[in-house]
Parts: structure tokens; sequence; C-alpha cells
């Protein structure tokens, strides 16, 4: 049975980038941890049907293989939840054991037994977890309203939170900006705040259940009301001594250039001010694409170090040769290395000293002539015709040079 240990309040700051990462209690999910200490964790969701069992492995296959943590299926019947059962063992048979969450929405009580049994995790959502019936002529839930769906919610709920609990496994309180339910419109409005009193709700039931492996997420498909949830979320928790990771993503971000755009505003603003332990980039789009978003967001923020780090000047007047062209095939050549920060810097004015603290520069010396530095010192100054070579060169000899597979 789990204790709550005391929370706290500090995080830890990372050097590079000055974030304050907020102190959070580390929640399983499977082999892997989000919160306390560790990496913010990357996850998806497959859009296969998980009656697709041959199908369903496959998505999850896909997805782990190009760096996705943490994969969500979808479990909307009971007999999705128990295709999850063959889905793991086809998985563990095929490839490898990958944490797995399940996403039970509408009265999911008995599908959340069952699908609990199989997976490392149980998303749930207040909004649709026990049904509340409109009435058109409702103006408010009275204090015994309000009551008397708490006792439902937490009938329902206290067989799969001691399911989770006694099994060592975690539940994630996912709450949509969409979908509040309707005594939380009534009473708060659609608003952040109505968001973050759902979750709580079920933070208590589940806490006067002994049970801490909670994950929390509040999103929404307008940043500004993603933002302020998880805002208003971390100051009432920190209020109430409550340090539970928090989940983050923009709902229905849409796809190309916008919806990674929007994603970004959203994960990264708040990635930046020490808020997040896991993150999903929800594109309409493949699966698959939104993988390399999350870990450019955390790259950018040197949360996660998992590619080469391209610094390159806008080009000018002063730019000595094809800046666009010389960058691609710089990032042709080295994309495959991890770790590196690689500047490309135009001329000699600037390129030394904006280029910063880069590993390896390429900087324009003269017409036809560029140098190559190793951090701040220049190595060597050779033709332009030589000089994605010459850096390749110059990197194995550093023996910091890997084959691409």
């Amino acid at each position: 049975m789990q204790t709550l240990p005391n929370p706290v309040s500090t995080g830890q700051t990372n050097v590079e980038t000055g974030i304050i990462r907020r102190k959070t209690r580390p929640v399983p999910v499977g082999s892997i941890t989000i919160g306390g200490h560790h990496p913010v964790v990357v996850q998806s969701m497959i859009n296969e049907d998980t009656l697709d069992i041959d199908g369903s492995v496959a998505g999850i296959r896909r997805l782990h293989e190009i760096g996705c943590e943490i994969v969500r299926v979808t479990v909307p019947s009971m007999a999705h939840a128990k295709a999850m059962e063959e889905i793991r063992r086809k998985l563990y048979a095929s490839y490898q054991p990958v944490p797995l969450v399940a996403d039970v929405h509408h009265n999911g009580m008995k599908i959340a037994l069952e699908v609990a049994k199989h997976v490392d995790n149980v998303r749930i959502n207040p909004g649709l977890y026990v049904f509340e019936k409109p009435k058109s002529d409702r103006t408010e839930y009275t204090p015994t309203e309000f009551a008397e769906i708490g006792d439902k919610i937490r009938e329902t709920l206290e067989p799969l939170v001691i399911s989770l609990r006694d099994q060592n496994k975690s539940m994630r309180i996912g709450v949509n900006h969409g979908s509040l339910a309707e005594r939380m419109l009534f009473t708060y409005g659609d608003t952040p705040e109505g968001m973050v009193e759902s979750a709580l709700e079920f933070i208590r039931l589940c806490e006067s259940m002994n049970f801490y492996h909670l994950e929390i997420s509040l999103k929404a498909s307008r940043v500004p009301v993603m933002l302020a949830a998880n805002r208003l979320m971390v100051q009432r928790m920190d209020a109430l001594g409550m340090d539970y990771p928090l989940h983050l993503g923009v709902t229905e971000a849409g796809d190309g250039e916008y919806g990674r755009i929007k994603s970004t505003a959203g994960i990264g603003t708040l990635l930046a001010e020490g808020i997040g332990d896991t993150i999903r980039v929800s594109l309409t789009e493949a699966p698959e694409k939104e993988i390399p978003v999350c870990y450019s967001i955390l790259q950018a923020l040197g949360l996660r170090k998992t590619m080469v780090e391209y610094v390159a000047c806008p080009s000018c007047g002063r730019t000595l040769f094809n800046l666009e062209e010389v960058l691609h095939q710089v990032r042709e050549a080295t994309k495959h290395l991890t770790g590196l920060d690689i500047a490309v810097m135009g001329c000699i004015v600037n390129g030394p000293g904006e280029m910063a603290d880069a590993d390896y520069g390429y900087v324009g010396k003269q017409a036809g002539w560029i140098s190559l530095y190793r951090g701040k010192e220049e190595v060597k100054k050779v033709p332009e015709t030589q000089g994605v070579e010459e850096l390749i060169n110059l990197i194995k000899a550093d023996d910091r040079w890997l084959d691409p597979e």
C-alpha cells in the first residue's frame, strides 16, 4: 500500500536553460516514470481500432520504435478492454514490453476494471465517467445534488482505484475543456476554474482511498484556456500540498504547420515555466508525425537532447556562401548524430561570437574558403568545396562520429 510522502515545493534547475522544473512525485507507467527528477516523457496514441489486434500491435510498435515512450489506446467497450490482453501478449512476444495506457470514457467502471488488468495506466475523463442527465430547466445544482453525484462517483471509482493501487499501477485524471460535467459548468462556468475543480474532486477521492499514483491533465483546444487551467492547477495544488505530475497537450490542435505552432505555443510555454512532466502533441495526422514535434519542443528548451542542435544565422549581404544550401548539406551529413551543437555561420563578423557554445562551427572566412571551429577555437581553414567533408573528419578525429544506420 502506498504512502503519501511530504510534498516538496522546490524543483531542480536545469543549469543550461535556467528552467526550474516544478518538483513532482514520481508516478510509474510500466517501465517509465513520470515526474520526480525524470526527464519529460513523450507519449502518443494509436489510431487503430483496438479490436484490430494485429493492427494495434503494429501501431504501438511503430510509435515506440521512433521514440514514443508511452502509448495510449482507446477502450470504448468491454470487447475492446478484453482485446487488450491479447494485444499485450502479442506485443511482448513479437517485440518487447511497452508502457500502455487505456483511454476509458463514458460510464466506464466495468470497462476500466477489465482493462486495468492488461495495461499500466488507465486514463479517465471526470466529465464523462459518471453520466449526469441534463435538465433543460435547471438553473443551479444544490449542495444535496452535488453530494449525491459525489457519492455515485465514489461508488463507481472505488473498485478501479483499489485495483490500480493493489497492482501498483497508475491513473491519469484527464480533464477536457470541451467535456466538463454539467454541474461543473453550472457552478463554475465554461472556465479553467471548472476544469481545476473537476480534477481536484477526483484527486481527493483517490487520496481518500490511499491512492497517489496520479498524473493530471487539463486540455483545451484553445491555447489561452489550456495555459490558464494548468497554471491555476499548479497554484491550487501548491496551496493544498499536492505534487502530482502534469500531462500537457493542446487537444484537437489540427494539422500542418499551424497545428504544430499551436501545440508548441501551449506546451512549450508551460515547460519553459517549469510546468509539465509528460507531453503529447495531438495532430490530425498519422501518430508517428507527433513524435518529432514533441522532441523538437523539448530540444529547443534544453529539456531533452535527442538530435543535433543546429545554429545558423539568417544570412545577409556579408554571407560568403549559399547558407541555405550549406546548412542543408551539413544537416544531411550529421542529422543521425545525437547531442551535438553545430553552427553554420555566413561570415567571420558575427560567426565566432554568435555561434556561442556550439561544439563545432562552419564559418565563412573569405570567398571560397571556410573556417572550421572546435568550440571557440579555430582549427583549420579549408576550401568551401571540402567544408562538409572536413567537418565530418574533425568530428571523427574527436571520436564523436557514428556511422548512420
